[in-house]
């Protein structure tokens, strides 16, 4: 008698015709198909078509869109090949099997939807109880945009390479004339031609983009300086320094990707940098761990994006009672515009070096401690160390970042797979909408 189990894969198999039957009672996927039945179709973009083949639901589209990034299916091809492959996504996608490009344009397109179900999730989870909205924490994290580093130039060699394009693109007019004069068409110089005029042109438009940007930031820093000249012209005696009015001429060292031009080039150590977005979660820290909002910004500091970021929770959910941050987010008027609201702000202010008795690592230098002056940072620096405040900012590490660590080590996104702040910015909440769902699917089954 054998000892191993029987197998013929020649053995046709009957599959239960019930689509319902393929997964367990409890799977993600049932929750997901009914969380988007709760978005209303006018928050979808379907094209209008006269004739032709008829078109996927959008429903069915974007549940097969969070379902496939709640398991780590971000490339459309691969979601594609699920739909034949995976039961789950079989499941989600009715036994259809929309192609790489209609997922690819949907996932484009429908910003508005995928913003409506993130909200529904958010409902739903509050009217069942899970999410409690009191002390909410907020992180940012540095995901790889879809741009290679490489292709980031500063300004002054942009404006350079302009200069050798435009002599090279003359030498090859030359050129192709007087291949026409001699009745010989090599084809090889419109070629290079070609290539020369689009990467100037690229070129072009990265340096109009670069001028642009700092004209906008000087009209926006000109009131403050007319202020300040105003200050000094009325001083007497020794004046000092004038000050120096904006330039609106950008800074030889600032880059710009010819790729991604919203993208930004970051550093995440000393000998590493890398293009990405500095992509931003506001997390439920009643014990939930739900994503309640989110942002994308160019930089790489997060103190800018600190109040907006909390604010943009009112029309959606409500706003929450306090609101945990790092020494990142450390701004003067950021903690100002969160207590008009009635948010209490807890930031930390400095860097504090908790070390382990038995440390492998030796002991950092003594370093004199930075001098803190303004008063809502003593302020703030008092409150943290009293026992209440400081037993409910030990939630913030235990809350946000366990979220970044599913969505890069769990989920597996790591880079985003749109191009341009809009477009990633959807693609982030794409991402938090399939963690919601994620953890509300193992939050009911507990």
């Amino acid at each position: 008698m054998s000892r191993f189990i029987p197998f013929d894969r020649s053995q046709p198999y009957l599959l239960p015709p019930d689509l319902t039957s393929w997964l367990p009672a409890d799977d993600m996927a049932h929750f997901i198909v009914a969380a988007v039945e709760r978005v209303p179709m006018s928050a979808f973009c379907v094209p209008v078509r006269t004739g032709g083949k008829a078109q996927y639901h959008p429903r069915l589209m974007l549940a097969l869109l969070i379902f496939s990034y709640a398991n780590g299916l971000f490339s459309s091809r691969r979601i594609e090949r699920a739909t034949y492959r995976d039961i789950g996504v079989r499941f989600v996608a009715a036994n259809l099997h929309p192609d790489h490009d209609t997922i690819a344009t949907f996932r484009r397109t429908n910003r508005t939807a995928i913003e409506a179900a993130f909200a529904q999730v958010l409902l739903l989870a509050r009217e069942t109880g899970l999410l409690r909205l009191g002390v909410v924490s907020i992180d940012g994290t540095k995901i790889d945009a879809d741009a290679s580093k490489y292709r980031s130039l500063r300004y002054d060699r942009i404006r350079a390479l302009r200069e050798q394009l435009a002599v090279d693109i003359a030498k090859l007019m030359d050129q192709a004339e007087h291949a026409d004069a001699t009745d010989r068409d090599p084809q090889a110089l419109p070629e290079e031609l070609a290539r020369r005029e689009t990467l100037k042109a690229k070129l072009d438009e990265a340096c109009a983009r670069l001028e642009a940007d700092a004209k906008a930031q000087a009209e926006a820093a000109r009131p403050a300086y007319e202020k300040k000249k105003a200050m000094y012209d009325a001083k007497t005696g020794r004046r000092g320094r004038a000050p120096k009015p904006p330039d609106d001429e950008p800074p030889p060292d600032r880059q710009i990707s010819l790729t991604d031009p919203d993208s930004r080039l970051m550093r995440r150590s000393d000998a590493h940098e890398f293009q990405a977005y500095n992509a931003q979660a506001v997390v439920c820290a009643e014990g939930s761990q739900l994503i309640v909002t989110t942002d994308v910004v160019a930089t790489s500091a997060d103190a800018p994006s600190f109040a907006s970021t909390v604010l943009s929770m009112e029309n959606t959910i409500g706003l929450p009672k306090t609101v945990l941050a790092d020494t990142g987010y450390a701004s003067g008027q950021a903690v100002r515009d969160l207590r008009k609201k009635g948010i209490d702000p807890l930031v930390a202010i400095g860097r504090p070096c908790a070390r382990r008795p038995y440390d492998f690592r030796p002991p950092p230098e003594n370093r004199e401690p930075r001098r803190i002056t303004e008063p809502w940072r003593l302020a703030m620096k008092k409150k943290l160390e009293t026992t209440k405040a400081g037993n409910i900012y030990r939630l913030r590490k235990q809350t946000v970042e366990p979220v970044f660590g599913i969505i890069k080590s769990i989920m597996g996104f790591r880079r985003f797979s749109l191009r341009g702040l809009a477009k990633v910015t959807t693609e982030w909440t794409l991402v938090a909408l399939a963690y919601n769902c994620k953890r509300m699917a193992r939050l009911q089954a507990a």
